[in-house]
């Protein structure tokens, strides 16, 4: 009776050991098999590379490299806006040369571009004088905003000024003055002045002319 025992022991330890031995053995395979399962994925991944299995290889464009054998990683470049930027300039430096307020044409083709005439920066508060910026001189060109505006506010001056009496000014190396030569009244009964416009810029002197008649709303309007 022992005997058979002992044997009958024996063989279930064997048993025993036999199925951790087996399960082991599963356990290492799988590992393994998932190892190569993540490689293989891995170099599917890789161009150029075939993967087991025979799924044809993934084409992916080729990394632009600079010199120095380093990839490039900036990002893509964005199209550039500065063309668009400086059509946007243009067009608002042409709306402010010419342009309408009140029905009032405003054209500065020379010097600067702004709102406004003479020491008033808004349309509103200069529409009276705007009219006067048909009377062009080609030697604002050569002057400030400041000087330039001191020039239209000698204008504005001119419009009350006695007949004959010029109204001075002077800016640094720029200076002129505006004298209204005559007053009368036109057919419908408005009161007219004729001006000139004299401006001197380093040696030069420009002379402009014009006639404006006072309307019923108190702005002036060219009349030649």
């Amino acid at each position: 009776m022992r005997l058979g025992s002992l044997l009958r022991q024996c063989v279930g330890a064997l048993v025993i050991v036999s199925m951790l031995i087996l399960s082991a053995v599963n356990a290492l395979a799988d590992r393994n098999g998932y190892r190569n399962a993540i490689r293989n994925a891995a170099r599917a991944e890789r161009p150029g590379v075939r993967p087991p299995g025979g799924r044809p290889p993934i084409n992916r464009p080729p990394i632009n490299r600079p010199p120095g054998n380093r990839p490039d990683l900036r990002p893509p470049a964005r199209p550039s806006i500065n063309a668009g930027a400086a059509a946007v300039r243009a067009q608002i430096r042409h709306n402010a040369r010419h342009r309408y307020y009140r029905n009032i044409a405003i054209k500065r083709r020379y010097g600067h571009w702004y709102h406004g005439y003479g020491g008033y920066h808004q349309d509103n508060d200069a529409f009276k004088w705007l009219a006067f910026t048909a009377i062009s001189l080609k030697l604002l060109d050569m002057v400030n905003e400041e000087q330039q505006r001191r020039h239209e506010q000698a204008m504005i001056d001119a419009t009350s000024a006695r007949i004959g009496v010029p109204v001075t000014w002077r800016d640094g190396n720029a200076s002129g003055r505006v004298i209204a030569l005559n007053e009368t009244r036109n057919n419908e009964g408005l009161m007219c002045r004729e001006f000139q416009q004299e401006i001197r810029v380093g040696g030069r002197t420009e002379d402009g002319f014009g006639t404006a008649c006072l309307q019923p709303d108190g702005a002036w309007k060219i009349v030649n």
